[in-house]
């Protein structure tokens, strides 16, 4: 087990000869971005990989075209999109999906934050959170790289360590003693050799617990015990309760919490013990003949080896855990010699493990991207879309969600205009008079429809019950709402859900107009296909984001 250099880092020395350039340098620029939390301008990748700014155009232009990035003016962003890499190892994983359920009751039970982790080398990383809302609320994010010392967890995993384990730890903190290779956790502020770890380890050994007492940074506090595999003994994960000194000491977490934290992970086990099969999931389809025509239209800007690359993490995913360099070959479509000299390279950068014929993703896989991507809000993922909407129609476009009878609107842009729609983020609008709060209160069960009173806002306001309840049935059967002078005269729209994974409609995005600029065929014939454009692509980036996070909708 080697230390935890950066994939960049590893790259510059001792390169397979089979390796793929291309995909070592966009490995490259997607952790530059990630440690800078998700945005950097084309100049400052260039400093930050030192890659030569053309390279770093093709690159960025590569990863724009997957939908991994999004490049507005001089400026990378992270997209959603790129998440997908990340599920395919906590999919691959399976723990998220079997645990997160108690670790969510757990900490509802304690009113403390839970987290899961697994070991990284010689570090730890969250597969889940669940967080308290509080003012002072902990930062960390799924996927985040802390170093094993200064965790709860990191004693644990310690304990299976063998020599050359422990000799790569010291290794590592000889040559980064303040932890500066640690971006999610402060650096260390008096610099050391952490001589008590060895003893932290062994007593975690013996009592099946580990503590953090302020050891990542003053007042936070955290206690510790492994999730093992039932089959193997071995631990899988460490399921961790944090707070902070203001709450609890280090010392009341022990006495007070740690009981129930067990009596949890006696649960967890039993859950890995009963769990079914592994489901095997539909694998990735004609990857291949997507990057070879994205090569053809774009040219030398498309660095097809990268892209082509990349596909290959998209390989695994539930059921598909271990595979064949010839399973990952048939699921991208990509040629034998193709998938290997990317098997080797990820093997190199440490992304993925080698054990006899059968290949896996490593949690390294979670340090593109996903801790800045993880925390990202629904308007954050339509924002840009939305941009794009409005730019097709020439008109404003908003995003809003139910909150009682109520509209509240989360996301707008606005066109430039003598006249347009001017509203406020934030803003609430009765639901029963507007198009978004039609479609959302479409989706509801009617008995769970809040109209509250149904005024007259303009002489169009539907305001008998039975009417409005018909034109609901209307907008559920038709997938969209238009609201012509109902809220305001002169003001039309045109709304359509925002859908999760499970189908349920969580927001409603639509296009509002003074009246004379659109006729209401128009509306319907011109503007509704654009919309539902933007909301699938919206929904996709949900669906993807939201596979193993919670996104907040506002």
């Amino acid at each position: 087990m080697p230390a935890n250099p950066e994939p960049d880092a590893v790259a510059s020395s001792a390169v397979p000869a089979e390796a793929v350039t291309p995909l070592i340098r966009g490995v490259a620029v997607l952790h530059r971005l990630t440690e800078a939390g998700g945005t950097l301008s084309l100049s400052a990748l260039e400093r930050a990989t030192g890659l030569a700014r053309s390279t770093v155009d093709r690159v960025t232009a590569t990863l724009a075209r997957m939908g991994y990035v999004r490049l507005d003016g001089r400026d990378v962003f992270l997209a959603p999109r790129l998440m997908e890499l990340g599920n395919a190892y906590l999919a691959a994983l399976r723990l998220p999906a079997l645990l997160d359920a108690r670790a969510d009751a757990l900490a509802d039970e304690l009113d403390e934050s839970v987290s899961l982790a697994v070991a990284d080398r010689d570090g730890i990383r969250f597969i889940h959170q669940a967080t308290r809302r509080r003012a002072m609320s902990l930062s960390f994010r799924i996927g985040d790289l802390l170093p094993a010392e200064r965790t709860a967890p990191g004693p644990l995993f310690a304990t299976e360590w063998t020599e050359p384990d422990w000799q790569a730890w010291r290794k590592r903190r000889t040559a980064d003693p303040q932890d500066r290779s640690f971006p999610a956790v402060p650096p260390r502020e008096e610099p050391g050799a952490a001589p008590d770890f060895e003893r932290r380890v062994a007593a975690a050994a013996e009592d099946g617990w580990a503590l953090d007492d302020q050891l990542i940074e003053p007042g936070l506090v955290a206690v510790s015990v492994p999730v093992r595999d039932p089959r193997t003994g071995r631990i899988v994960c460490a399921a961790s309760v944090v707070s902070h000194t203001s709450r609890h000491t280090a010392a009341d977490l022990r006495d007070t919490l740690l009981p129930r934290l067990r009596t949890a992970v006696r649960a967890m086990e039993d859950d890995l013990r009963a769990a079914p099969p592994r489901k095997g999931e539909a694998s990735p389809s004609g990857l291949a003949t997507w990057t070879g025509a994205s090569k053809q239209e774009l040219g030398r800007e498309f660095v097809e080896s990268l892209a082509r690359g990349l596909t290959v993490l998209t390989a695994f995913g539930e059921g598909r855990s271990a595979l064949t360099l010839t399973e990952v070959a048939q699921a991208t479509g990509l040629a034998r010699a193709t998938a290997r000299r990317a098997l080797i390279t990820y093997e190199h950068l440490g992304l993925v493990r080698a054990t006899d014929r059968f290949f896996e993703l490593t949690p390294r896989v979670l340090g593109l991207g996903f801790p800045p991507l993880s925390r990202t809000t629904l308007p954050e993922i339509a924002g840009p879309r939305m941009a794009e909407l409005a730019a097709r129609v020439h008109e404003s476009t908003s995003l809003s969600v139910l909150s009682g009878t109520d509209i509240q609107y989360t996301a707008r842009v606005a066109t430039r205009r003598v006249m347009s729609v001017n509203l406020a983020i934030g803003t609430r609008l009765p639901a029963y008079a507007t198009s978004m709060g039609r479609v959302l209160l479409a989706d509801l069960p009617e008995p769970d429809r809040k109209l509250g009173p149904l005024r007259p806002l303009t002489s169009h306001t539907i305001t008998d019950p039975a009417a409005l309840a018909a034109v609901l049935d209307e907008v559920r059967a038709a997938g969209y709402a238009l609201v012509d002078e109902e809220l305001e005269e002169g003001l039309r729209s045109i709304a359509v859900p925002v859908r999760d994974r499970t189908g349920r409609a969580v927001a409603a995005l639509n296009v509002a107009m003074h009246a004379a600029r659109h006729s209401v065929e128009e509306c319907v014939g011109d503007i509704l296909p654009e919309l539902r454009r933007t909301a699938a692509l919206v929904e996709a980036d949900l669906h993807v984001a939201g596979r193993f996070t919670r996104i907040p909708v506002s």
